[in-house]
This record gives C-alpha cells, sequence and structure tokens, in this order.
C-alpha cells in the first residue's frame, strides 16, 4: 500500500507519460487519460487486489478491471508499467505499428493486465458482468472493476447490463464513470444530456457512491473503499467520478479540444513546465 504523498507522486510521473507518449505518437487520447490519471494511480497501486507477476488470463484469486473506454490507453499503459506489469521503457512503443502498445487494448500479443479488446463503446459492462458471474460460479471472492466514460452512457447496451446487473443481484461489480462531462463532439449535456445519472442507476438497483473530485487522491481511495465495503450485499456498485478532463494542464483543462488531440512539441515543453519531474524519471 502506499501512502497518499506517493501515489501523488506516481500521478504526477503518470500524466508526464500521456503527454510525451501522445505528442511522440502524434495521435491518442490525452484528455480523458489525464483526468482519471488519479483513478488509475490509486486503482493500480491500493485498491485492486492483485500481482503483476502472477497475471492469468482467468483472473482466478484476483480482482479484475475492464476499461470499457479503451481509447485511454495512455493511462492504462503507463499505470500499468509503473505498477509492474511489462517494463516502463516500453512506453516508448506506445502506438507503433506491431507493438503491444496499440492505440486500443488488444490481446493479440498477450500484454499482461489487457483481458479484453475494448474501445467499441458499451461492451465494458456486460464483459464485467460475466466475470462476476464466473467468480461466483466458482467461490472467487475477489471482485470485478469495470471503468467507463460518461459519453459511453448514450450506448444502449450499458442500460440492458445495467438492468441485468441490479436484476440479477451482481454485487460483486463495481462500475466507476468518468462523469467529466466531455466528449468528443461537445458537452455531454449538449450531445444528449444523461439526467439525473445517480437516481438511473438507482432506479436500476445499484447501489450508487459519489467520489465529488475525482482528481483528489484522498476523496477516490475514501470513496472506492466505501464502494468494496458496499459488495455482497445484494446490489451491484455504481460510483460516479467527478474529474476534469485534461486536468493538471490549464490549457488542456474542462475542454473536449483534448479528447482525441494531441499537444505539438511546443506546447508539449508548456504542458510538462506544469508537471515537475519526478524521482521515478521519465521513460
Amino acid at each position: 500500500m502506499k501512502s497518499v504523498q506517493e501515489l501523488q507522486t506516481i500521478a504526477q510521473q503518470v500524466r508526464r507519460d500521456i503527454l510525451r507518449m501522445t505528442t511522440a505518437a502524434k495521435s491518442g487520447h490525452p484528455g480523458g487519460s489525464l483526468g482519471t490519471t488519479d483513478w488509475f494511480v490509486a486503482m493500480q497501486f491500493n485498491i485492486l487486489k492483485q500481482d503483476p507477476a502472477a497475471f492469468t488470463m482467468d483472473g482466478k484469486g484476483q480482482d479484475m478491471l475492464f476499461v470499457s473506454q479503451g481509447h485511454i490507453t495512455p493511462v492504462i499503459y503507463s499505470t500499468m508499467a509503473r505498477r509492474g506489469f511489462f517494463p516502463v521503457s516500453e512506453l516508448a512503443s506506445f502506438r507503433k505499428f506491431g507493438t503491444r502498445l496499440q492505440g486500443h487494448p488488444s490481446t493479440e500479443h498477450g500484454l499482461p493486465g489487457i483481458r479484453m479488446a475494448s474501445g467499441s463503446l458499451g461492451q465494458g459492462m456486460s464483459v464485467g458482468i460475466g466475470a462476476a458471474l464466473g467468480k461466483k460460479a466458482t467461490g472467487d471472492d475477489s471482485l470485478v472493476f469495470t471503468m467507463h466514460g460518461d459519453g459511453e452512457l448514450q450506448e444502449g447496451q450499458i442500460w440492458e447490463a445495467a438492468m441485468f446487473a441490479g436484476a440479477k443481484k451482481i454485487d460483486n461489480l463495481i462500475s466507476t464513470i468518468d462523469y467529466n462531462h466531455q466528449q468528443i463532439d461537445g458537452t455531454v449535456e449538449q450531445v444528449m444530456d444523461l439526467g439525473n445519472l445517480k437516481a438511473k442507476f438507482e432506479s436500476f438497483m445499484w447501489t450508487v457512491v459519489e467520489i465529488e473530485n475525482g482528481n483528489d487522491m484522498q476523496q477516490v481511495l475514501d470513496g472506492m473503499a466505501k464502494a468494496k465495503s458496499l459488495t455482497g450485499k445484494g446490489k451491484p456498485v455504481c460510483v460516479i467520478l467527478h474529474t476534469q478532463m485534461g486536468y493538471g494542464i490549464d490549457f488542456m483543462q474542462n475542454t473536449n479540444k483534448y479528447h482525441g488531440a494531441v499537444l505539438n512539441d511546443e506546447d508539449l515543453t508548456k504542458a510538462l513546465a506544469q508537471i515537475a519531474e519526478t524521482e521515478l524519471g521519465d521513460y
């Protein structure tokens, strides 16, 4: 377990990784990656019951994480590398042809930590439900976690899955929604307003936890600990994680501009100046 200060330092380094990876590749999705960095760092280092050295596809005896909005691979790969799933130096291969670190997660090359090819939005909750049912069937008391974008909730499959999970009392499942109110074409409210998200999940027979500031490490830790404490009580758990897209860089925050657009070299220099180097070191 890491202290809050240690986790904050890791998050600082991960944000540097995200910016450098996407600029070097000249493609990628830095905005949502920066916004969810604190959550991913907290999950990988303190929340998930897992051993990177003992990774298996079936996840027996370990918590499982499925990231449904697979386009945020910069934060997925950086936190996995920093946690020890694969060498940090491999981050330099991001989005290069034939490498393990493709723009969306792929199972083709057997990258440790990745159990599903994701990015076709709307599917991750269904996969997580299947994994959770599998754990129940085998008496495995570890948990299944899924992560979703708020724009992704405009997909109908999400709500079919949510209805199923509530009706079937899949109470070893925790699904987190990155509620940053931004998506590729504008704000979520402009494209298709989600309305009262908490009330919707509760009406589908879920227990809901809200983390008011998903870019505050202590709040993330406390919120996810609360979510874990609510499992096993006959309902799946939804965590509404309020974040800022592009968090940490003043000109990238709270805009959809950098959902799928990357910085040029000049702007990268400006951005990195806002995130000090750490003792962990750049890859």
